[in-house]
């Protein structure tokens, strides 16, 4: 027989059940800096339902099993925690951003209402505002989003009013043209695909070798497009790039997008956290030229998935883009119509994602933030300097921010046998859970992209990585045929 857990309340087998899973979440957070614990223990699926059992029977399993499950799955995650994590953009959250994520959770309300979520509103307002303060934005709006693909979604729709403000009743009229750098990230083609504008409008503005948007070849691409009797209404500059961790030049591509009344969105989805320290802001420098941009909470910041803000540098913005909302008369009322985040927003139920945030931000202040950012930029610079010692790794280039790109070249190995081994040593280093990197390409050859953003990773983890590679590589150049 079912339980109507609606009706019991919190019964006794709830009470077993929330007080086991907060048990292990605490065990888990006072692991996660062993460096002996394995990354990740099974890398296939097949092995993963040989030992677990994910099947919903008719009657359902009882408390005991539920956390079996759950200790199964902390088992056999992948740890984002671990001191040897330097995947993604990411790694261990903090306390703070916990506590925020489990009180969202526990409360259940959506951000489409002040009524239905008035504490959260509000909070969700200040971080907006805070944020757009620390970019310079001096009239700003902006709202919490899934991520950063959301986020360049957003700014294109705002370019798309800016310059076609029918476009949202009759579709474009004339062709619309939009502009990224060759290293930009790959949502802007979603973007693209979901505004109706089509992917072959968006055009591929040439990069340099650091992983910089050309200012002469987006003057020249704008002008071609324009003798073409097309209409360029977006530049989409990039504020961190996914591989080289680069940052465009935003005050010569603000000015020239004045000068065209082109619309300029930054996905600084990775890099906005360089506005938080003295010492990195300059990469940032010319955002304040911006009209828009994403910022993502839940990289360098730390916040659990998902954390990301939308900004745009003037009012009511957004709540013309998003007018369509003013048709929900079951939801929106004239009542905080000033307030209703529904308003400004392309999600109805959304998620209350500012509170961990705020938690965070009301915890550790601006120095914390700081400090945080200026330590893994430290780190970084270690990490550098440590391939350029190393005789068999090749530092790929300077790193602007924590992306740091290798490459293992040996002794006189040919490029065929140098990439095959860069290859190898990041599937051996995951399958033995010892290390987590990215593999990624650079000049159509394969590179390790260790990035610094997880609070566990420090001086030992580098070394150790170091290590590895170096042994794991040249094991692999001993057992090559002879020349």
């Amino acid at each position: 027989m079912v339980r109507d857990e609606y009706n019991d309340g919190l019964s006794a087998e709830d009470r077993v059940l929330l007080e086991g899973t907060f048990t292990r979440i605490l065990d888990y957070l006072v692991s996660k800096n062993d460096r002996e614990v394995p990354l990740a223990t099974i890398h296939s699926a097949k092995d993963l339902y040989d030992v677990m059992d994910l099947s919903v029977s008719d009657s359902g399993v009882d408390v005991e099993t539920l956390l079996a499950d759950i200790d199964a799955y902390l088992q056999h995650s992948v740890k984002t925690s671990h001191p040897h994590f330097m995947n993604p953009f990411w790694g261990g959250p903090p306390a703070s951003s916990l506590a925020g994520e489990f009180i969202s959770a526990l409360t259940n309300t959506s951000m489409y209402t002040f009524e239905i979520a008035p504490v959260a509103t509000l909070i969700e307002q200040e971080m907006v505002n805070l944020m757009a303060k620390f970019a310079g934005y001096q009239n700003g709006e902006g709202t919490f989003t899934s991520g950063g693909s959301n986020g360049n979604l957003m700014g294109l729709l705002c370019a798309r009013d800016h310059k076609f403000p029918n476009a949202k009743f009759s579709g474009f009229t004339k062709t619309p043209v939009a502009f990224v750098s060759s290293e930009s990230h790959y949502s802007v083609e979603i973007a693209a695909n979901t505004l109706g504008m089509g992917t072959d409008n968006l055009i591929a503005v040439e990069s340099d070798h650091q992983g910089k948007m050309c200012i002469n070849s987006l003057k020249r691409k704008i002008a071609e497009q324009k003798d073409a009797g097309k209409i360029p209404f977006c530049v989409i500059a990039t504020s961190g790039t996914t591989v080289k961790g680069a940052f465009d030049p935003l005050p010569e591509i603000a000015e020239i997008c004045a000068e065209e009344n082109i619309w300029l969105h930054v996905d600084a989805a990775w890099g906005g956290a360089a506005l938080l320290s003295p010492e990195t802001r300059n990469l940032m420098q010319g955002i304040e030229h911006s009209n828009s941009f994403c910022w993502d909470p839940h990289k360098m910041m730390g916040m659990p998935i998902s954390c990301s803000a939308f900004l745009v540098n003037q009012q009511n913005v957004l709540r013309e883009v998003c007018s369509h909302s003013n048709s929900a008369h079951y939801l929106l009322h004239k009542k905080n119509a000033e307030l209703d985040m529904g308003r400004m927003s392309l999600q109805c139920a959304r998620r209350v994602d500012a509170l961990k945030l705020w938690l965070t931000w009301r915890s550790i202040g601006n120095q914390g933030w700081s400090e945080k950012i200026e330590n893994y930029m430290n780190l970084a610079k270690y990490l550098t300097n440590r391939v350029k010692d190393e005789p068999t790794l090749e530092l790929v280039l300077e790193p602007e921010f924590t992306n740091v790109c290798v490459r293992y070249v040996g002794h006189n190995l040919s490029h065929e046998f140098q990439d095959m081994i860069t290859d190898q040593i990041r599937t051996e280093m995951f399958e033995q859970g010892k290390f987590m990197v990215t593999k990624a390409l650079i000049d159509h050859r394969p590179i390790l992209r260790p990035v610094i953003a997880n609070p566990t990773v420090d001086q030992k983890s580098l070394d150790k990585f170091i290590a590895e590679i170096t042994v794991i590589g040249a094991r692999m150049a001993a057992e090559l045929p002879p020349k």
